[in-house]
């Protein structure tokens, strides 16, 4: 039902669709390009800009995106609970603004960040950042973390629901609108990594971060023009709520017995108005159904079927819902230790390219260090059609399954490149710290070292296979949290994503903090340090991980539908071949 009428029915929805999409997608487009804008060159912004050392800036950006991406669980619980999509994101998209204004200002504004390095014979001076100057930074962090933690939950959900999903013309404008969703979240992050970048680094960071800044503006203007054609739902609870009735009254229950058929005898009631599909009984998790066992202590509702207590009683329905979401617990925790050598590749070969020959054959231009991640999002975009209308017809066929391979063999593929990628980028980066120390060029780079003459375009193979490995691993995960996890749960599915990309986040900080503390791999100067020892560390790190995943892979049960089979026993030892 609509917000402005809470008494309305579902069919006196007025879907806009196509209508609504000008101002969803402009949102989203202008939205992309300022928080990336801002975001994707604040190791540069820092340590330049606020002379903070590389290992203090590292730790910062990654602590910044995992508090980024971890807010959008919260995100989504606040949305589906209390205030609904277009007021979530309505209230994160000012919150945007405001902290990129505030990070403009930062660059702007003279007191608002230490002055330049002063010149020496020897080393040039620089003076870090004072209190004020570093409290008013972090507000500006803090305002951005706020508008990704509702944004980005909320942004793709809140396109699909102009559309009617009865109607075939509403189910291809939600295919569409996802195609046109990706399409321009990849030209922002390429308008991003090249052109913004190349402002910040080349002209002037006053301007670079003012740019996104504008686009940011015109976000919000584009999002709030187009509110009175809007459906907007109201929240119906969050299903986190279920998640908790079942694990309370599981263990209320812990001392009872399952019955010998439990999937005949166990407490069965279906909401009418349900959405979710009906699902078959496991076996897995069994001591979560002692929670259906009804005792003589439990009471039906007379009117409509449902247990007068869901804390003490929940149906075989709920109880499977819940661990549907559990058995996905495992494959999340390898995507999260997957992304480590993710992020890392991402930080490092920032640092890399700044003590490499960035200039572009014999003309006079250099390649901004940020920009070399645009590669890896070349290389997805490159990749992905050739995928889908070249090699998944192969696959097809050799297989016989319509997916051509699984979405698990896709992950497992990713992580393996992501082992590749790792031992190239440690490859690289020996040649390139022997030839700064043997074959040095004669600029130096502030605050580091000596410049390699090796050339930085020894730097897209890794790129190439890290977006490679990404758009296997990524973009599988996200289709195996939504196809895997309950309907009413996949708002929470989707911030899954977010959430592992946090943890991610906070492990490469806590990894990179250890390394530093107990050996010189990762200095200052790339030159004195030893960072392809590290990429090392992290290919072994990603070899346990693999072998980790293969084994949640032949454990998981599938999803099945109730009619399948009496007791679900499918798994997925034809799906990963060990």
């Amino acid at each position: 039902m609509e917000e402005t009428n809470k008494e309305s029915t579902k069919d006196e929805i007025k879907y806009r669709g196509i209508r609504a999409m000008p101002f969803v997608i402009g949102n989203e487009t202008f939205e992309k390009l300022g928080t990336i804008g801002s975001s994707s060159n604040l190791l540069v912004y820092l340590t330049s800009i606020f002379h903070l050392k590389t290992i203090t800036a590292t730790n910062i950006v990654n602590i910044f995106n995992g508090t980024c991406n971890f807010g959008t669980l919260l995100g989504a619980f606040l949305s589906d609970t209390y205030f609904g999509r277009y007021n979530i994101l309505g209230f994160a998209s000012v919150c945007s603004f405001l902290g990129m204004l505030v990070l403009t200002l930062t660059a702007a504004v003279s007191k608002f960040h230490p002055p330049e390095c002063g010149n020496q014979e020897t080393a040039p001076i620089c003076v870090g950042p004072t209190t004020g100057q570093m409290t008013f930074l972090l507000g500006g962090f803090g305002l951005l973390v706020i508008g990704a933690s509702g944004i980005r939950p909320c942004s793709l959900a809140f396109g699909a629901d102009q559309f009617d999903p009865n109607t075939e013309s509403g189910r291809r404008g939600v295919m569409s609108f996802f195609n046109w969703y990706y399409f321009t979240r990849t030209f922002a992050v390429m308008v991003s990594l090249t052109i913004i970048v190349y402002v910040q680094t080349n002209i002037s960071w006053s301007l670079g971060l003012a740019i996104p800044t504008i686009t940011m503006f015109l976000s919000c203007a584009l999002f709030f023009v187009g509110t009175k054609i809007y459906v907007r739902f109201v929240p119906k609870g969050s299903p986190l709520s279920s998640v908790a009735q079942v694990l309370v009254a599981a263990f209320k229950k812990r001392h009872l017995q399952l019955p010998e058929q439990p999937c005949f005898s166990l407490f069965n009631y279906v909401p009418s108005n349900s959405l979710n599909s009906i699902l078959p009984y496991t076996n897995q998790f069994r001591f979560l159904s002692k929670a259906a066992v009804k005792t003589p202590e439990d009471h039906i509702n007379s009117s409509d079927g449902s247990a007068v207590d869901p804390w003490r009683l929940c149906s075989i329905q709920q109880v499977e819902e819940v661990k549907c979401l559990l058995r996905v617990m495992p494959i999340w925790v390898a995507g999260t230790i997957y992304y480590v050598s993710v992020v890392q590749s991402q930080n490092y070969v920032i640092f890399q390219a700044l003590q490499s020959d960035n200039q572009l054959g014999h003309i006079n231009f250099h390649i901004p260090p940020a920009s070399f991640i645009v590669i890896s999002m070349l290389s997805i975009t490159i990749w992905l059609p050739i995928y889908d209308r070249v090699l998944l017809p192969w696959l097809r066929k050799f297989t016989g399954k319509e997916d051509g391979i699984t979405l698990l063999q896709k992950m497992g593929i990713g992580i393996f490149l992501s082992i590749v990628t790792m031992i190239i980028s440690g490859i690289v980066e020996d040649k390139r710290r022997t030839l700064a120390m043997t074959k040095p060029m004669l600029q130096m780079t502030q605050g580091k070292g000596a410049i390699s003459s090796m050339s930085g375009l020894w730097l897209i193979p890794q790129m190439a296979l890290s977006g490679l490995s990404e758009a296997f691993t990524l973009i599988s995960e996200n289709e195996f949290f939504y196809k895997q996890c309950p309907e009413n749960m996949r708002s929470i599915a989707a911030s899954f994503f977010f959430v592992g990309m946090a943890g991610s986040s906070y492990l490469s900080s806590f990894l990179t903090s250890v390394v530093h503390k107990t050996s010189n791999w990762l200095a200052e100067d790339l030159n004195k340090g030893k960072l392809d020892s590290f990429y090392y560390l992290i290919a072994a790190l990603e070899i346990l991980n693999l072998g980790y995943f293969l084994v949640c892979a032949k454990w998981y049960k599938y999803k099945g539908r109730a009619g399948d089979n009496k007791v679900s026993e499918r798994t997925d030892q034809d799906e990963i071949v060990i």
